[in-house]
């Protein structure tokens, strides 16, 4: 479980390409710190696990799956990526819930410059837009933030001077893709009140939750 509060820019130093697959080694200043071998890390909001590190840098291996549904395969040597540790028990929680497990691609559509803010309008597939609310948070490359405004499958953040300095979204251009992962509360609720949608559907009702105990008969 991640918080979606960017702890560091990385860089990717080295990539083993399969025809499905990538092997990345990251090369980072503290991230490194405390971690052990089988740690989950977020690399631009996706969850991985480190399989190898040094002071230095970190390796960490990308299967077929995250391959084909994430940005992660458009990444090359000298790339930039945020990165995250799995939430500590004892720590704060400054942004909301992000599992790491991506639900899709966005497409910056727009970008424009506001006094200090930056605005994007991102559009997303209407599978995500669905589980989107205005002032509800969505992670954005695992940068936890606020959505703006919502129209046509598109939504709106904005980043302040700060986001804007720690991690990598103001790199980023009109056209460029971006990991979308949807707030897991409004998930949760939209297939408790829709348990017909058999498309995502993940077997969550409310029989289901009177069956464990959750609810009353």
């Amino acid at each position: 479980m991640f918080t979606g509060i960017v702890e560091e820019v990385g860089t990717v130093q080295n990539i083993k390409q399969g025809s499905e697959s990538l092997e990345l080694t990251i090369n980072v200043n503290k991230i490194t710190e405390d971690v052990q071998l089988g740690d989950s890390i977020s690399v631009n909001g996706v969850c991985l696990t480190v399989t190898d590190y040094t002071k230095t840098s970190f390796n960490t291996d990308i299967m077929p799956e995250t391959f084909h549904h994430t940005a992660l395969k458009s990444l090359s040597v000298g790339s930039k990526v945020n990165l995250e540790r799995a939430m500590g028990a004892n720590g704060r929680f400054g942004g909301h819930f992000v599992s790491g497990h991506v639900d899709g691609m966005g497409t910056i559509k727009k970008r424009e410059t506001k006094d200090n803010a930056e605005y994007f309008h991102i559009e997303v597939d209407p599978e995500l837009s669905k589980y989107m609310m205005l002032k509800g948070s969505v992670s954005v490359d695992g940068t936890s933030l606020t959505i703006f405004g919502l129209e046509n499958h598109q939504f709106t953040i904005s980043l302040i001077p700060h986001t804007q300095e720690a991690t990598i979204l103001t790199t980023k251009h009109e056209g460029d893709v971006v990991n979308i992962e949807c707030d897991q509360l409004l998930k949760y609720v939209y297939q408790l009140l829709n348990p017909n949608d058999q498309i995502n559907n993940q077997g969550v009702s409310l029989e289901m939750l009177r069956e464990a105990g959750f609810l009353d008969r």
